[in-house]
């Protein structure tokens, strides 16, 4: 996946008049997700900050700026399995020097997340986007 499929999300989004077929739309695509293990449903994985159960499972190939960044990801609420499935879309396929050059909020902004969602999902997006920066900023130190 790669930066392309986010564009596509966008686009899907900017053709969808009301929320409730965008919020139906993200839950489609957090199903579409293929299910993380629950091996990989350990501690370490979790994210903080996020009112549901929300694992992210880096993958990332090679070392340094250059590596290519990539996560598996899961929630046990539908919305924000479909939030995680969008970050995928954002980040899955960069480099992790680019990773760290995304304007997440300018991107998700495009989507109109904010608007529509409460106050504690979208802590618990920010708190995605930052498990996933540093992530990124682990790797490129590496």
């Amino acid at each position: 996946m790669t930066a392309e499929a986010f564009e596509e999300i966008a686009e899907t989004f900017a053709l969808l008049d009301d929320w409730e077929d965008r919020y139906r739309h993200v839950i489609e695509l957090g199903k579409a997700m293929p299910p993380l293990p629950e091996a990989l449903r350990v501690p370490a994985a979790k994210v903080d900050g996020c009112a549901s159960q929300v694992w992210i499972v880096p993958a990332i190939a090679g070392r340094g700026p250059a590596a290519r960044f990539d996560f598996r990801g899961e929630s046990d609420a539908m919305i924000v399995r479909g939030l995680v499935a969008i970050l995928h879309a954002l980040y899955a396929g960069r480099t992790v020097a680019e990773v760290l050059a995304v304007d997440a909020a300018g991107a998700l902004g495009r989507l109109g997340l904010s608007e529509h969602l409460s106050a504690q999902r979208s802590n618990g997006l920010r708190a995605m986007v930052e498990r996933i920066r540093r992530l990124a900023a682990e790797a490129a130190a590496a």
